[in-house]
Parts: structure tokens; C-alpha cells; sequence
């Protein structure tokens, strides 16, 4: 094996001390010129090994032909250059390790895998020609907290597949023809992709990850990615990727036991392992390991373009005692259950990402009430942009699924919300979580005979869109499909042949342009002074009154919801300044298969003091419907 390398000195001090965050370009597999020759150039990190080598084709799998040299600066990298081979080449490591075992490996950082089940590396590039510098350029603004921010969540594998072969996967390119015109039409403004990293097992929908470098080859090429990528953005679309940096598989070609010691995973199981998903997690506290995940967060964000992450199952990570008994768990330093060495990772990830990407955004799934997840990291926070405000998603679907007779006994589950909605900044799921393991569909969780249901879906979606904060919606839910997400078949797409569900389609396109045109949904959604109560409390009713306030008074607008079938004629509100106010949008429109209980003429304010206000309408309140009033300038 002849001696070439790609790293310097500097890199090797900055991956020992975990500060390397291009690793991407240094580590894996890469073509090169070497001496007029081309070739490929191997490296790998693999500390305990006491031998190791390029196995493939190209040498019919045999240990003994291409060995890689160790570094001699204690690095553990081993390195090498094999000539004539090139793109499209599948190899693994061998590795001798040096507690006797002989291992098969797959590279940690390939950009491209086998299709699953066959699990080796192979070589290939990330070149391609952009064609999305209008997106690039103006991201800042499309990518702002301060802007529209609703987001489509998707499984590639499952959200349309072609009826001719309904077993076989849409690729990416066949996805970006189907899936742009559809969020163009929709009015979403970010599409996130649950896991498209390269994972064996289907069913785990992309959260075992093998290959975190590599686009999963089930679906195309990294450039067929790329494309995809590249038409959302030139039709304005943002895009977000799920990113799992809290476990990973105990496959044999995975990062789990890689050079025969524990060099991804924490050693110790009280640490390493995760009892609900028997998988492992990283050792948070190695250099080598910090900078592998960050490397790895900054290798989407530059080479794929994407303009932010998701990061999953963030709670398991702050917590020693997360998932765990009594005495399978050990304090901190201090004696408390944070894990301060993730806590560490995950400031120090924001702080990176943020510093070379500034016009992203991470958003993080976390479940509990730690304090300062999307505050700055010199503030004491974790540094996120936004975090899912998951106690919100349970109250609400809690509430709606009871019976509207017995709302009012509930009434402070849907009001509770106001009281922390400004504590952090908060996306508002509803996630694929909420829609397997049992859980019905978001239709299928409304109480009520067949209208009742779908006037209930429309009349939740509505709360959603006006309460602060940014949006997310899972796939099938803007059209109320009625079976429980499948990921093994497309979306149920023939319900749209039916008025009751394409009137929730035409809801969520409406609540879309609603929000993206309203400033008073989304110039202050994470501000406190961006809502007030005009009526919260009227339980015996059910009915909720609340203002939604822009930067400018102009911009003010009343929501009424209410929660019951039952239509107030005469109802008094009280506004937030006199004038003409007009009824701008109305969830029980016969277009969105409603009743059509419509306010369809302008309503002058009279001077009578109602709801703490000193003038107030008088307006029809449409049955479990919401009803949103703009003041005419």
C-alpha cells in the first residue's frame, strides 16, 4: 500500500481534541491523483486494531492484499492509497483487532451504501452543480423565527408510491416531480424528511442509522438527494433532516464494537446501552466521538444545502435516568440525573453549526421541562432555534378527543398552554409519533358521527395555526386519513375523491396562506406580546376568544373557536380597538365541508364594553369551527 495522506498536523491535533469538524473531508474514501496515477484513498479511525485493510471485489475480499498504514502520531487513523479503483467501487474494512477478533466493518464515513440487505461501502463522490443560489442567497429571511415557518413531515419511503408497482419506492427524482408541485400547492413552507441516512432495517423508519455520511441507496445516489433538495429550493421551500445523534444499531457493519472495543458507544451500559430501543449510545465524553457527530451535522448542512435539523430523542440524552430503573443508572458528578457530558455535545454542536451556518435552524425533540433548550448557549442554554412543545401536542389531543359535551369539564387543558407557550421557542407537532403504535390517525382520534369528526379535525387544525408558534404536520394528516400511518404502503391518496376530506386539504391550504400572510400569526410567535386573551375562560360555553398581535396594530386579528356543534347567533366579543372588523377566514366554509355559517358582511365595532374591552362585535359563532377577524384599514 503506497503512503499518501490527506491530513496535516493541525488536523490531527483538532480531531484529538475533538474540535475537527470537516472530518468528512479527511476520513472514508475519496478518488484522487497520486503521482499521475488514480486512485483511492483510504482512511479510517480504528485506535485498538493491530492490523487493517480495504477489502472488495477488486481483491475478491482477501485480508492479506491491501493493508492501510497506522499513523504515527497516535491518532489511531490508519490510512492508505490503492491505485486504479475508483468510483462506484464496493469495499469494507478488515480489522484485526488487537483483542484477537477479526472484524468486517462498513466505513463510518461512506457516502454511499449497498441497498439494504447487502451492507457494504462503496466509493463515490458528493460533486454536484447547485442550481439553487436564489434560495442560498435569501435564506436568512425564508429561514427566520420571525417568518412563516410550517413544516410537512415526510417518510420517503411511504408518502407515494407508483400504483402500477405499489411495492417499489418512489427514488428521489420521481419524488421531486410528485412532492414540489404538491407543498407549492399547499403552502407549507419546509418540507423535513424523517432519517434518509443509510439504515439496514426498513421498519425502524430510518432511527437505526449505519451510514451517517451516506443519502440511504434504496432511494437513488447522493447527486439524485441533491436534486430533490435542489427543486424544493428553487420553488422556495425549505428543507429539514432528521438527525439522530442519540443511538445507533448493534449491526455488524455499524459503528457498534467497531475496532473491537467500545470507540463510538459509552462502555459503560449504564451509558451505552438504551433499554427501549436495545441500541447504543455515543460516548459523548470522547473527543474523537463529538467530533465525528458534528462533522457529520456540518457534512448535510454544507454538502446537501439543507437548511436545518431536527434532532431526535433529545431527552435521552439529557438524562442518565431516562428509560431507567432504580440502580441501572449513575449520578453526575454533582449527584444529580443530567448528563452533562451530552449536555456539553449538544451546546457545543448548536454553537458550531450556528457559527458556520448562521441561516439555519435546529430544532429539538425534547419531551420534559429542562430549562433553556432554545436559548443561547452564553445565556446558559442549549443553543436550539426551536424546540417541539410536545405537553401542548398531548393536552390538545387529550382534549379534543372528548366528547364536546364534556369539554368544558377540560376547558384548562386547552387554556394550560398559554402559561409556558413563551419559555422557550416552540414548534407545535403533530408528528408521526401521534399517528402508529395504535394511536388511529388524527381523524380518527375526534369523537362524534361523521361530521362531527371531520369539523372537529378542521377546528383542531385551526387552534393550531393561530396559537403561537411554528407548525408541523405529518403526512396524510392535511387530508384526515383515516387508517393509522402504514410505512410499508403510500398514502391513502383515493380519499380525496371524497368532499369531506379534500375540504381538510383545502383547510390546511387556506391555514397555510392564513399564516404566511397574516404578520399577527408570526411577527411575534415566540413573544408573549404577540397574544392576549380576550375571553379564556368561558368553560360553560367552550368557547375561546383571543387576540393574535403583529409589530403593528394594523396587523391585530380575533380568533374565536368553538369547541361545540352547537352555532351562537348574537354573540358579543370584545375587540381590541373600534372599527370595520371582517371575517378573513372560516373553518366551517361548505368548501372545506362545513355548514356554511358564515359572518359574510363587514361588522362595525359598537361602543359597549365587553370581555374588559371597550368596544365589541356582535358576530354568528359557526358550529366546532374557528372564525378569524381582521380590523379594515
Amino acid at each position: 500500500m503506497e503512503f499518501y495522506s490527506r491530513f496535516t498536523d493541525f488536523d490531527i491535533a483538532l480531531f484529538k481534541s475533538g474540535k475537527h469538524f470537516k472530518l468528512y473531508e479527511k476520513l472514508g474514501s475519496h478518488v484522487v491523483q497520486h503521482q499521475g496515477v488514480t486512485g483511492t484513498y483510504f482512511a479510517v479511525w480504528a485506535p485498538n486494531a493491530k492490523y487493517v485493510a480495504v477489502v472488495g471485489n477488486f481483491n475478491y475480499w482477501g485480508a492479506g492484499s491491501h493493508p492501510l498504514n497506522a499513523r504515527w502520531d497516535g491518532s489511531g487513523i490508519w490510512e492508505g492509497f490503492i491505485p486504479n479503483i475508483g468510483n462506484g467501487e464496493v469495499y469494507k474494512y478488515f480489522i484485526n483487532s488487537n483483542t484477537g477478533q477479526d472484524f468486517e466493518r462498513g466505513d463510518p464515513f461512506a457516502l454511499r451504501w449497498e441497498i439494504p440487505p447487502s451492507t457494504a461501502s462503496i466509493v463515490t463522490d458528493t460533486y454536484y452543480e447547485w442550481k439553487d443560489e436564489d434560495w442560498m442567497y435569501n435564506r436568512r429571511q425564508n429561514n427566520s423565527l420571525h417568518k412563516p415557518y410550517s413544516v410537512y413531515e415526510l417518510h420517503v419511503g411511504s408518502w407515494a408510491r407508483s400504483p402500477e408497482s405499489p411495492d417499489e419506492f418512489l427514488n428521489y427524482r420521481q419524488l421531486a416531480d410528485k412532492l414540489v408541485p404538491y407543498i407549492e400547492e399547499m403552502g407549507f413552507t419546509h418540507v423535513e424528511f424523517m432519517p434518509i441516512m443509510e439504515h439496514p432495517y426498513y421498519p425502524s423508519w430510518g432511527y437505526q442509522i449505519t451510514g451517517y455520511f451516506a443519502a440511504s441507496s434504496r432511494y437513488g445516489s447522493p447527486q439524485d438527494l441533491m436534486y430533490l433538495v435542489e427543486k424544493l429550493h428553487q420553488a422556495g421551500i425549505g428543507v429539514i433532516l432528521d438527525w439522530v445523534p442519540s443511538h445507533f444499531p448493534g449491526d455488524a457493519n455499524g459503528l457498534y464494537n467497531f475496532d473491537g472495543t467500545h470507540l463510538y458507544e459509552h462502555a459503560d451500559v449504564r451509558k451505552g446501552f438504551h433499554p427501549d430501543w436495545k441500541s447504543y449510545i455515543f460516548n459523548y465524553g470522547r473527543n474523537e466521538v463529538r467530533a465525528f457527530l458534528i462533522s457529520n451535522a456540518m457534512f448535510w448542512l454544507d454538502r446537501y444545502h439543507v437548511d436545518g435539523l431536527r434532532v431526535d430523542a433529545v431527552a435521552s440524552m439529557l438524562y442518565l435516568d431516562y428509560s431507567r430503573k432504580h440502580g441501572e443508572w449513575e449520578q453526575n458528578v454533582f449527584g444529580g440525573n443530567e448528563n452533562l457530558e451530552a449536555i456539553s455535545f449538544l451546546k457545543e454542536f448548536n454553537e458550531a453549526v450556528y457559527q458556520n451556518f448562521p441561516d439555519i435552524q435546529t430544532i429539538a425533540e425534547e419531551s420534559t421541562s429542562f430549562t433553556g433548550v432554545s436559548r443561547p448557549v452564553f445565556l446558559g442554554g442549549l443553543g436550539f432555534g426551536m424546540k417541539w412543545m410536545m405537553g401542548w401536542m398531548h393536552d390538545t389531543i387529550k382534549y379534543f378527543s372528548e366528547n364536546p359535551v364534556h369539554r368544558k369539564y377540560h376547558h384548562n387543558q386547552i387554556t394550560f398552554s398559554l402559561i409556558y407557550a413563551f419559555t422557550e421557542n416552540f414548534m407545535l407537532p403533530f408528528s408521526h409519533d401521534e399517528v402508529v403504535y395504535g394511536k388511529g390517525s388524527m381523524l380518527g382520534k375526534m369523537p362524534g358521527d361523521d361530521w362531527q369528526r371531520f369539523a372537529n379535525l378542521r377546528l383542531l387544525y385551526s387552534y393550531m395555526f393561530t396559537h403561537p408558534g411554528t407548525k408541523l404536520l405529518f403526512m396524510g394528516s392535511e387530508f384526515g386519513q383515516s387508517a393509522e400511518w402504514n410505512y410499508q404502503h403510500s398514502l391513502d391518496w383515493h380519499l380525496l375523491q371524497y368532499d369531506s376530506h379534500n375540504g381538510i386539504k383545502e383547510t390546511v391550504k387556506a391555514l397555510n396562506q392564513l399564516y404566511k400572510t397574516e404578520p399577527g400569526l408570526f411577527d411575534k410567535q415566540f413573544d408573549y406580546s404577540g397574544f392576549e386573551w380576550i375571553d379564556g375562560g368561558n368553560a360553560d360555553d367552550s368557547i375561546l376568544v383571543y387576540a393574535r398581535k403583529g409589530n403593528s396594530e394594523n396587523d391585530d386579528l380575533v380568533v374565536v373557536l368553538n369547541m361545540t356543534p352547537v352555532t351562537r347567533e348574537g354573540f358579543r366579543v370584545g375587540v381590541p380597538k373600534a372599527g370595520t372588523w371582517k371575517e378573513i377566514f372560516n373553518s366551517d366554509q361548505t368548501a372545506y365541508w362545513g355548514t356554511g355559517v358564515i359572518n359574510y358582511d363587514a361588522i362595525t365595532s359598537e361602543n359597549e364594553s365587553w370581555h374588559g374591552r371597550e368596544d365589541s362585535i356582535v358576530i354568528t359563532v359557526p358550529p366546532l369551527a374557528a372564525a378569524v377577524f381582521k380590523r379594515q384599514a
